[in-house]
C-alpha cells in the first residue's frame, strides 16, 4: 500500500511538472513599423548631399582626422555618463540573475541547542524528577521548489531579460550621444578657430585703411570725421574677437568634460585646430529601414514594450494557485554527537497548494495595470520610431539647406572681395568717395565672417546627420562602472 501511494504521488507530481510548460499572459509579437518610413529619405534628394551607401560603424573616421579619432576614442572609454549607463546595465543584469534564481529550490538550514528543559506530566504539571534539567540539540534542513505551472517565473525571467536588453540599448544611446557631442564640440572648436582667423585678418585690413585715413587727414585730403567713421569700423572688427575666443574656450571645456578630463586638461591638439573637419563627398546615410534597425533608442523602446508585455503574464499568474514541492529533514538528540544517528531523524516530502482567494480582485487589478503599461509602451515605441525618422529627415534637410546657403555665401564673398579691390583702385584714382571704400570694406568683412560661420555650420550639420542616423555604438569599447571606495 505504501509503495502504491508513493507511486501515485510521484505520478501526480510528474503530471504537474509536465503541465508546467504552459504560461499565461500574451505572447510578445514585435511591433511593425510604418512601411512608408523604410524607403529612401525624402530629404536626401541631392546627389552631392547624401548617398544610399550604408553608414559605417565608426562614422567619424570618414573625416580622416587623427585628432578627432583620438578624441572620440577617449570619450567612449572615459566619459562619466557612459560609466553611469554601465552601472545601470549591471543593475539590470543583477535583476535578471535574481529572476533566474526563481527556477531553483530555496533551502533553509536551522540548528539549535543546548535546550534546557524539565519534564512535564500529561496534565501539564511540573514533574519532580529529582534530576537536573535535561539538554537537547536540534538541526534541520528544509527545501522548497515552486512548480512554475502557470509561467509566473518564466514570464518574470523574460521580462527581466527584456529589461536588461533595453538597458543595454540605453547604454548604446549614450554612446551615440557621446560620440556625436564629441565630434560636434571638436567641429565647433575648429570652426571658431577659422572665424577667429577671419576676424584677425579683417582687423588687419581695416587697420590698414584706418592708418591710410589718418595719413590723408594729416595731409589735408580727409577730415577728422572720416577718421572717426573709419575708427568705428575698426572697433567693430575688433569687437568680434573676444566673443569668439570665449565661445572657443567654452567648447574646449565641454570637450574636456566629454573625454573625462578637467578644464585644466583641455586638448592641445584640439586647441590648435583652425579648420573645421568636413566630408566633401556624399554622406553615406542608407535608408529608413537601416535607420530603424540601427537606432538604439528604437531597440530600447521595443525591448521596453517586450518587458511590459511579459509583465502581464506575471500579473495574470496570480489569478491561479501556486504549487510547490517541499521536503524537510530534522534531527534531535541529547548530544551533538547523537545528531544523525538512527532513530533521531524525521523527514517529510509532498506538494503544497496556495491560492489567494477571495483577493483575486487585487490580482485582476494588477493585470489591468500591467496591460495599461504595455499599451503605453506600445505608444511610446511608435513615438520613438516617428521621432527617429523625423530626426534623420530634419538633419538631412538642414544640411542640404546649409550647402545651398554656403554656395551663395561663397559667391557673395568672392564678389565682395572684388568690389573692395575696385573701390580701393577707384578711391586712389579719385573716382570713388571715401564712403564707397568704407561700404565696400564692411561688405567684404561681413561676407568673409558669414562664410566662415557657414563652414562651421556645415561641419556641425554633418555631425548632426550622423548622430540622427544612430551610428557610433557598434563595436565601441566596453565601459565598466566605477567602484565604490571601500566596497
Amino acid at each position: 500500500m505504501r509503495g502504491a501511494s508513493v507511486a501515485a504521488s510521484s505520478a501526480a507530481l510528474l503530471g504537474v511538472a509536465v503541465m508546467g510548460g504552459c504560461a499565461v499572459g500574451p505572447r510578445f509579437v514585435p511591433p511593425s513599423t510604418p512601411p512608408s518610413g523604410q524607403g529612401p529619405f525624402v530629404s536626401a534628394d541631392r546627389a552631392e548631399q547624401a548617398a544610399p551607401a550604408p553608414l559605417p560603424a565608426m562614422w567619424w573616421r570618414l573625416y580622416d582626422d587623427p585628432v578627432l579619432d583620438g578624441l572620440v576614442q577617449q570619450a567612449l572609454t572615459r566619459n562619466q555618463d557612459l560609466k553611469a549607463a554601465a552601472a545601470n546595465l549591471a543593475y539590470a543584469e543583477g535583476l535578471l540573475e535574481e529572476a533566474r534564481a526563481g527556477r531553483f529550490p530555496s533551502t533553509d538550514l536551522t540548528a539549535g541547542g543546548p535546550i534546557y528543559r524539565k519534564g512535564f506530566s500529561s496534565s501539564g504539571s511540573l514533574q519532580s524528577l529529582g534530576t537536573a534539567a535535561s539538554t537537547a540539540y536540534a538541526a534541520g534542513l528544509t527545501a522548497s521548489y515552486q512548480v512554475d505551472l502557470f509561467g509566473r517565473i518564466r514570464r518574470g525571467i523574460q521580462a527581466a531579460r527584456a529589461n536588461a536588453e533595453a538597458t543595454q540599448a540605453a547604454e548604446d544611446v549614450v554612446r551615440v550621444t557621446v560620440a556625436g557631442q564629441t565630434a560636434g564640440a571638436y567641429a565647433t572648436i575648429c570652426g571658431l578657430g577659422e572665424q577667429l582667423d577671419v576676424a584677425l585678418r579683417s582687423v588687419d585690413l581695416v587697420q590698414q585703411t584706418y592708418d591710410l585715413t589718418v595719413t590723408q587727414r594729416d595731409a589735408g585730403a580727409l577730415s577728422d570725421f572720416d577718421v572717426a567713421r573709419e575708427g568705428v569700423v575698426l572697433a567693430q572688427a575688433k569687437a568680434v574677437i573676444a566673443p569668439l575666443e570665449g565661445q572657443r574656450r567654452a567648447a574646449l571645456f565641454t570637450l574636456a568634460a566629454l573625454t573625462g578630463h578637467t578644464p585644466a586638461q583641455i586638448s592641445p591638439e584640439a586647441g590648435a585646430c583652425h579648420a573645421p573637419p568636413r566630408i566633401t563627398r556624399p554622406l553615406p546615410v542608407g535608408d529608413g529601414a537601416a535607420l530603424l534597425k540601427r537606432r538604439p533608442d528604437v531597440r530600447e523602446a521595443e525591448r521596453q514594450l517586450a518587458a511590459a508585455t511579459f509583465r502581464i503574464g506575471v500579473a495574470a499568474a496570480d489569478l491561479y494557485p501556486t504549487i510547490s514541492i517541499g521536503g524537510s529533514v530534522a534531527n534531535a538528540a541529547r548530544t551533538v554527537g547523537g545528531l544523525g544517528t538512527t532513530g533521531t531523524a524525521t523527514y517529510s516530502v509532498g506538494p503544497a497548494l496556495s491560492w489567494s482567494f477571495p483577493n483575486i480582485l487585487v490580482a485582476r487589478a494588477r493585470v489591468h495595470e500591467a496591460g495599461a503599461q504595455a499599451s503605453g509602451a506600445l505608444a511610446a515605441f511608435d513615438g520613438v520610431v516617428l521621432t527617429a525618422l523625423g530626426d534623420a529627415e530634419t538633419a538631412l534637410s538642414a544640411y542640404g539647406a546649409e550647402l545651398d546657403h554656403h554656395l551663395a555665401l561663397a559667391d557673395a564673398s568672392k564678389n565682395a572681395d572684388e568690389a573692395l579691390r575696385l573701390a580701393e583702385v577707384q578711391f586712389k584714382a579719385g573716382a570713388a568717395s571715401f564712403l564707397d571704400l568704407i561700404i565696400a570694406e564692411q561688405a567684404a568683412v561681413a561676407a568673409d565672417q558669414a562664410l566662415a560661420q557657414s563652414d562651421q555650420t556645415i561641419s556641425s550639420d554633418q555631425v548632426a546627420v550622423f548622430q540622427a542616423l544612430g551610428g557610433g555604438w557598434e563595436g565601441a569599447p566596453a565601459v565598466t562602472a566605477p567602484r565604490i571606495p571601500g566596497a
